[in-house]
């Protein structure tokens, strides 16, 4: 079983396309949501628990900073000539770790993974 994805306003039509092909239920907050606030996707994401999957570290302050409640972040740090290599280290962790990524907040790069628990 695959966790669900709320995919923020700033991931690529590309990363998107590819989790779908992969068969992970993904919401594109850019085509359904667009310019709703960050915790506005937080509470979408509680609300439809689903992971949020952004290129944005603002997410990080708000779970560990201002504690809002969160199903869990993935957060994608790479450059735009690294999109296929993140997009292959996303797929595989997403395979790896499946629903286990609920309750955590993870980064990955194209050459490092860290899974911290929120």
């Amino acid at each position: 079983m695959y966790p669900d994805i709320i995919a923020d306003e700033n991931i690529s039509a590309s990363i998107i396309n590819s989790l779908k092909k992969e068969n992970f239920n993904v919401l594109s907050i850019r085509d359904e949501y667009r310019g709703i606030k960050d915790i506005e996707v937080i509470e979408l994401a509680v609300k439809m628990n689903s992971l949020i999957l952004t290129e944005d570290s603002d997410f990080g302050e708000w779970i560990f900073s201002h504690k809002e409640k969160s199903t869990g972040v993935i957060y994608l740090r790479y450059e735009y000539n690294q999109r296929d290599m993140i997009t292959t280290a996303l797929l595989s962790v997403l395979h790896k770790y499946s629903i286990s990524l609920y309750q955590k907040f993870t980064v990955i790069t194209p050459d490092k993974i860290r899974i911290r628990d929120i």
